[in-house]
């Protein structure tokens, strides 16, 4: 009996040690892997990536507004010049019918003149539409450039300090579908890029 009392004993002792020892393993595991966790999720807590929104950063930033105002002035007094010229001439031309069919033409020289003047004056007025909208087109390549130039310049000089590895570009959410609005760095770069635009001044 007293045999039996011992060996009963021993087990429930070896059981015990068994049990203390599987909860101090788990427990040491667990904060392991709640350490891990905490290191994984501060590592990805915040990428050090960020975007710029470039329909925003083109309606706050100063020098666009400015270049965009101009772009538009200069393509309606263009359009305003080729549409005066091609009234006057289709008055012209209608003058011209209107003789030619009352035969008002002192001699068939005289309207063979009158139509190659037209004609000439039809292909100068072409010439100067293509060559308007040719400076035009220049004007806003020029443009397009000086702001790439610049924004490029400016994020340079602004991430110095953030020490970013990636800056996205974002438009009408083509390139980025979703994004923390953490990663947003656009009304800090509208705010540095507008505040060297107007010390240039």
């Amino acid at each position: 009996m007293k045999n039996n009392l011992t060996l009963i004993f021993n087990i429930i002792l070896g059981i015990a040690i068994i049990v203390l020892f599987v909860l101090v393993l788990t427990k040491k595991s667990g904060q392991e892997y709640q350490k891990e966790v905490a290191s994984t999720d501060s590592c990805y807590s915040k990428l050090p990536i960020a975007y710029v929104n470039i329909d925003s950063l083109l309606l706050g930033y100063q020098f666009a507004k400015d270049a965009n105002e101009t772009l538009i002035k200069e393509q309606e007094d263009s359009r305003l010049t080729i549409n005066t010229k091609a009234r006057q001439l289709q008055n012209e031309m209608g003058e011209f019918q209107r003789k030619l069919e009352n035969n008002a033409f002192l001699s068939r020289q005289r309207a063979e003149d009158e139509q190659a003047r037209l004609i000439k004056k039809q292909q100068d007025l072409e010439e100067l539409d293509a060559k308007l909208t040719q400076q035009l087109m220049q004007k806003q390549q020029k443009i397009s450039e000086e702001l790439r130039d610049t924004i490029n310049l400016v994020l340079k000089i602004y991430n110095t300090d953030k020490q970013y590895q990636l800056i996205l570009s974002n438009s009408m959410n083509d390139n980025i579908l979703y994004a923390d609005k953490t990663y947003d760095i656009t009304n800090e770069v509208i705010d540095l890029l507008n505040k060297r635009f107007a010390a240039k001044k």
